[in-house]
């Protein structure tokens, strides 16, 4: 979640710059820097480890001069935080600068490439690459901005990027792709801002635009002009937004619920920032604070939490027997305590909570603190009581999450879980290297991949638009993809105030069968995930019925999308990781439904977003 501040104007960059990145440092506090280009086309460079006041006083009040510059507030991914690794980031030549936010997945196979050409890179950065191929482009005598596309035609995964050159003063150069970091451009009078939030903007003009995926800004201070990546012009016309902390937060969407939908691919990658290392492959969880010989002499996993959280339990739990290789069960938390559970020392707990103060997982946690069990929470919220109560911590890191459904503090949790599992399973000595980077590598595309299920909003509202009268619904699925059914039902009715039922497709013939006719909407995920025969079998049984089967499927998979009324598909993923896909179509589903019925999508009814009483 890097912090991204760039300025063309008739001011001095520097201070703006500063000031932008401050209001920026939630985003990012491991290293921070900026790049000035003074009127004589010269640039300057200023940049170092630790949050953004260390490098305020390293510059001891002397700015670098100029007029146009860009700033970096960094979170890390690849390498450590330290000065070296801190963006900016330059060519060989140090004449083009690069500052970014994502990740560069095929960056090990890039550096190689460019090493082989006699490239010089210093750093341990996957952001390095991107100056290094803009150079070699405009070596070879394209401008800037061809440069720049051609490079991002050459990257994989989600990126907000931007650019600029000691041969074209004056200009930067900005870029969204995919969804996983935001873009904003701001119009002032006689100069323009670019940054990758709303509200570092704000305070210096409410006129903005925000790039799209597939978006190129080409920024001066007179203005902006649009492309996309193929070079075709875009039009874009600045909108207005009030300046007020509601609004800031809300950006360039009508219902905070969007807005957090559309952000899982950032919230993921800022799940994993920092802790997922790539080349040597490894985990490190800052704020677990429990030894590895605890870990090791665990023999089984309790998670426990409640709703969405519950949800993204059920999931854990399958990567705890799948990756850890450790038996695990999943209580409500709100069921826990009457169980009198044979829970002890070489019991691990698990508690998801998104706030980290719902009572009644507050309560599984003391009862599980009473038996001695070593215990770690997953939540989303620092200094959260669920966190000054368990050993350990993993911190979502996705932001406040206004909405009262949750949405991607959901897919977030999934991501932490899936993060704990494998650091679990290398203590215990199940999980080797080879085993990690195959795990690890799996994960990393994942963000990019949550972009193009994105992409399909505008499909999921015309069945949304088909389907919104329908009383009642019905969800089935299988494995990993039954905690999803029930967080699809869940969704539907926190939003809709439709009545839905997730459930194990297995039981569909024990007791739901005889409800479906054809006013029953029935969502089948039927993935390529190991349960895809089982499931085609369920949706025959649905169609025999007459109900409507809206199909979440395997993209390519033209034999069960033909035997849908309605079907969605998603990319190829491993298995485990699958739940991180299938929730997006279900989350924006019950979105344009609730939207169709004149629902409060933000604050239903009768909900509230922490429940501190029994």
């Amino acid at each position: 979640m890097c912090g991204i501040m760039g300025y063309a104007g008739e001011r001095d960059a520097a201070p703006i710059l500063l000031e932008g990145l401050q209001r920026l440092e939630y985003r990012g506090y491991d290293s921070a820097g900026i790049a000035v280009i003074d009127d004589d086309g010269v640039i300057h460079i200023a940049k170092g480890a630790g949050k953004l006041g260390a490098l305020r006083s390293g510059l001891e009040g002397v700015y670098p001069a100029g007029r146009t510059g860009i700033g970096h507030t960094r979170w890390a991914t690849h390498g450590k935080p330290t000065e070296n690794n801190a963006h900016p980031h330059t060519d060989c030549t140090g004449d083009i600068v690069v500052i970014h936010n994502g990740i560069v997945e095929n960056y090990l196979e890039l550096r190689a490439e460019l090493r082989d050409r006699g490239h010089k890179l210093r750093s341990e950065t996957d952001t390095e690459v991107v100056p290094h191929l803009v150079e070699s482009y405009v070596g070879g005598g394209d401008d800037l901005l061809t440069a720049f596309r051609r490079t991002i035609a050459r990257l994989e995964g989600a990126h907000a990027l931007v650019v600029f050159s000691a041969k074209e003063p004056g200009r930067i150069l900005a870029a969204r792709v995919g969804n996983a970091g935001g873009v904003v451009v701001g119009y002032g009078v006689g100069e323009m801002f670019v940054s990758s939030d709303l509200s570092a903007v704000l305070p210096e003009t409410q006129r903005v635009t925000f790039l799209a995926d597939g978006e190129i800004a080409s920024i001066t201070a007179g203005g902006a002009e649009y492309v996309d990546f193929g070079g075709a012009p875009l039009t874009k016309t600045p909108q207005h937004v009030p300046f007020d902390p509601v609004s800031a937060a809300k950006g360039a969407y009508k219902h905070f619920m969007l807005k957090e939908i559309m952000e899982q691919p950032q919230c993921i990658v800022d799940t994993f920032r920092g802790r997922a290392s790539f080349d040597p492959p490894g985990v490190e969880l800052e704020d677990l604070h429990i030894a590895d010989d605890v870990l090791a002499s665990v023999t089984r996993v309790v998670l426990v939490g409640m709703g969405t959280s519950m949800h993204a339990a059920l999931v854990g739990r399958t990567y705890f027997e799948q990756i850890a290789r450790l038996p695990a069960e999943v209580d409500n938390s709100s069921e826990f305590r009457y169980r009198d559970s044979l829970i002890g020392p070489e019991t691990l707990v698990i508690s998801v909570a998104q706030s980290g103060e719902t009572v009644d997982t507050l309560e599984a946690m003391a009862d599980a603190k009473r038996h001695g069990a070593p215990q770690i929470t997953i939540c989303n919220t620092p200094g959260a009581q669920t966190t000054r109560v368990a050993d350990g911590a993993v911190l979502t890191r996705c932001g406040p999450e206004v909405a009262v459904a949750s949405t991607k503090t959901l897919t977030a949790s999934i991501t932490a879980l899936y993060l704990l599992a494998c650091h679990v399973g290398r203590i215990r000595g199940v999980v080797d290297d080879a085993r990690l980077a195959e795990l690890l590598g799996e994960l990393v595309h994942v963000p990019a991949l949550m972009g193009s299920v994105l992409k399909t909003e505008p499909e999921i509202a015309a069945i949304a638009h088909a389907l919104s009268s329908r009383p009642n619904f019905l969800f089935l699925a299988r494995g990993t993809q039954y905690p999803m059914a029930m967080e699809g039902a869940l969704k539907l009715k926190e939003v809709s105030y439709i009545h839905a039922e997730g459930y194990p497709a297995g039981e569909m013939k024990h007791g739901p069968i005889a409800l479906i006719d054809k006013m029953m909407p029935v969502v089948a995920l039927a993935l390529d995930d190991g349960t895809r025969e089982k499931m085609l079998s369920n949706i025959e049984q649905v169609r025999a019925r007459d109900g409507i089967v809206v199909g979440i499927v395997t993209e390519g998979d033209a034999e069960i999308a033909a035997k849908c009324d309605y079907a969605l598909s998603l990319p190829r993923t491993t298995p485990l990781l699958y739940p991180l896909l299938s929730a997006i179509p279900m989350q924006l589903l019950s979105y344009h439904i609730a939207l169709l019925r004149g629902c409060d999508v933000d604050q239903p009814r009768n909900l509230a977003k922490t429940v501190t009483v029994e």
